[in-house]
């Protein structure tokens, strides 16, 4: 395969630093975002509280306990999902060919860039542009496909750049830690630890045929991350899906209650859908289509989220507003768009996680069940 050239770039610790652009007190000193109370969450902490032994997805309690003297901040998804927007347009304007991987990650693809212009000056001024334009910090790995910049990115952090040619990428992979392979699971690292592998080098050298027979087809996947081979494509962020669902009626009708109980169905169903294929969005559009196929669209931004608490109520305030002429209505229509990976600690600013733990138990049914096996109230 052609020999490409792929950049990472990702915020350090996002949601702490765009807190620091707030408030100025907080630099240099441990911050930890996510839930207030002891039963909350621990969505992002900073670099100074991470010598405490404070990561993200860990009760607050325990955070608290580890770093007592760490300011802690509820979080704002609002504020976080605007600055994240500010970056992905500073790229949009330079970037050949971008995808936004999450709410403070992006890949590039600037394959060719070096026969006109350096790929490590060039990817080094957006990166200064970012910051200047929004004073936050960021740091990138470049290489020659998404695994090997996306790990050399984390190598490089905070505020880094790290530059690994194809010659360079088993050299730089051997010596480190297999939790540095994305995506690897808890199952897989015990799996693996369990067999006494800890470096990526002892992957590498494992037969390919082998690792496939012990963890299936994800094993294959595994021993290529390994070895520097990932030929994922860097996806055009314009081409990036959105999920939606419409229906027309075989009666037109102007029964506003039915057809609010419809599009509330519509968005429980599309946010499972987000949920389960793990996506966020941040963008309703409601359409709806009068008796004479006079057609219209509403959309509005919202921050990202996969909640069904969040996105009913977003698409009923716009149903309220698109619909004006008050005659019968033959089509109704919900569409999420502006997708982003999701990280589940976005959605855990609460200052206890209940909503997110029912979240995932009535997910859990319906995954075993069936999606319709569930509703809410008269939605359907």
């Amino acid at each position: 395969m052609k020999s490409r050239t792929i950049v990472h770039m990702d915020l350090d610790s996002f949601f702490v630093s765009v807190e620091r652009l707030k408030n100025s007190r907080l630099n240099g000193i441990p911050v930890i975002v996510g839930g207030g109370s002891d039963r909350g969450v621990v969505s992002a902490c900073s670099y100074e509280s991470r010598i405490f032994g404070v990561r993200s997805g860990m009760p607050t309690k325990m955070a608290r306990y580890l770093c007592p003297d760490a300011v802690f901040i509820r979080g704002d998804m609002d504020l976080y999902t605007r600055y994240s927007k500010i970056v992905t347009d500073i790229i949009a304007e330079k970037a050949p060919v971008y995808e936004k991987a999450s709410i403070d990650e992006h890949y590039l693809d600037i394959t060719g860039m070096d026969r006109f212009y350096g790929s490590y000056k060039w990817t080094k001024e957006i990166k200064d542009c970012i910051v200047k334009n929004t004073g936050l910090p960021i740091s990138f790995g470049l290489s020659v496909n998404k695994t090997v910049a996306k790990i050399a990115t984390g190598e490089g952090k905070p505020f880094g750049e790290k530059c690994v040619e194809q010659p360079m990428v088993n050299q730089f992979l051997d010596p480190l830690s297999i939790k540095k392979i994305p995506m690897l699971g808890k199952k897989t690292y015990s799996i693996l630890r369990a067999m006494g592998v800890s470096d990526i080098k002892t992957i590498r050298q494992i037969p390919p045929v082998m690792i496939e027979n012990l963890l299936g087809k994800n094993g294959r996947s595994l021993w290529e991350k390994a070895n520097g081979i990932d030929n994922t494509p860097v996806f055009s962020y314009s081409e990036r899906k959105s999920i939606g669902s419409e229906t027309t009626f075989e009666k037109d009708s102007i029964d506003i209650n039915k057809i609010n109980d419809i599009i509330s169905g519509m968005a429980v169903r599309l946010s499972y859908q987000l949920r389960k294929e793990q996506w966020l969005t941040s963008c309703v559009v409601v359409k709806i289509r009068y008796s004479d196929f006079d057609t219209h669209t509403l959309q509005k931004a919202i921050p990202y989220t996969a909640f069904d608490h969040v996105l009913v109520p977003a698409v009923k305030e716009l149903f309220a507003k698109l619909y004006q002429r008050r005659v019968l209505i033959r089509l109704v229509g919900i569409r999420f768009t502006k997708l982003i990976r999701s990280v589940p600690q976005l959605d855990m600013f609460e200052d206890t996680p209940e909503m997110v733990k029912l979240y995932m138990s009535l997910d859990n049914i319906r995954k075993k069940y069936g999606e319709r096996i569930i509703r809410k109230g008269n939605s359907w």
